[in-house]
């Protein structure tokens, strides 16, 4: 069993060699591939010289494009490519900690996609304030209603796939240009029938460095959701 862990990355200098020494701490079969918008900060340069240290750690520097949406569509396109059994994919600030990656892999096993959920017994949101926390779970309720999904963390983008499933997902094919590749990745999933399992995580809201999402992001994601419902 081989993994790779994609992580799209823009202006973590704070976190990425952490996160990724982290992962390789863990001492399990797994590729990191990290995707960087040419990151003004010098992210990619302190992983492309991680890269240099680490065989397993692999970088993809991105000069033309800009976006969580098309970074984790490059990541995934880059990942297939790899001989790797399983596609995992994780934020850098920390939000999503390593800790979790041993019980997705395991909880693959028997399903299709794992997401690592706040929104299931044990899960939970930690360092946010009251506001955005409800925030999320009335998003979730939201797009949960519109789309038919089943899951209760509709917005976690910390999930593990079988490589089958990204490649029967026409990645070139999707809308979303940023956070919202999330949801439509997972509704992509849903339509296709695939088994979809959650595992609790706890949620840290990031402690070092700035957050890119913006309102005007957050809008884009209300407006793809309803896109994918009117071309359901």
């Amino acid at each position: 069993m081989k993994a790779v862990v994609v992580i799209p990355t823009y202006d973590e200098k704070e976190n990425i060699a952490l996160l990724i020494k982290d992962i390789i701490q863990l001492g399990l079969n797994i590729s990191i591939l990290v995707v960087d918008d040419d990151s003004p900060d010098g992210t990619g340069e302190i992983v492309a010289r991680l890269a240099a240290e680490y065989p397993q750690v692999n970088i993809l520097h991105r000069y033309d494009q800009k976006g969580r949406g098309s970074a984790g569509i490059t990541g995934f396109q880059k990942a297939l490519t790899m001989p790797v059994d399983y596609i995992i994919e994780m934020d850098a600030d920390f939000s999503h900690q390593p800790k979790y990656i041993p019980d997705l892999l395991k909880t693959i096993e028997g399903c299709d996609v794992v997401i690592g959920s706040r929104g299931i017994k044990g899960g939970e949101e930690a360092g946010r304030n009251l506001f955005r926390t409800m925030i999320t779970k009335l998003a979730n309720s939201y797009i949960r209603w519109l789309l038919g999904l089943k899951v209760r963390d509709c917005t976690s983008g910390f999930r593990c796939f079988r490589r089958e499933v990204l490649e029967t997902i026409p990645l070139s094919n999707l809308y979303s240009n940023g956070p919202s590749i999330v949801e439509e990745i997972l509704y992509h999933c849903h339509k296709n029938g695939f088994r979809v399992k959650e595992i609790p995580i706890i949620f840290q809201d990031r402690k070092r460095g700035k957050s890119s999402l913006t309102f005007y992001k957050l809008l884009q994601t209300f407006f793809m959701i309803h896109k994918l419902r009117l071309l359901a």
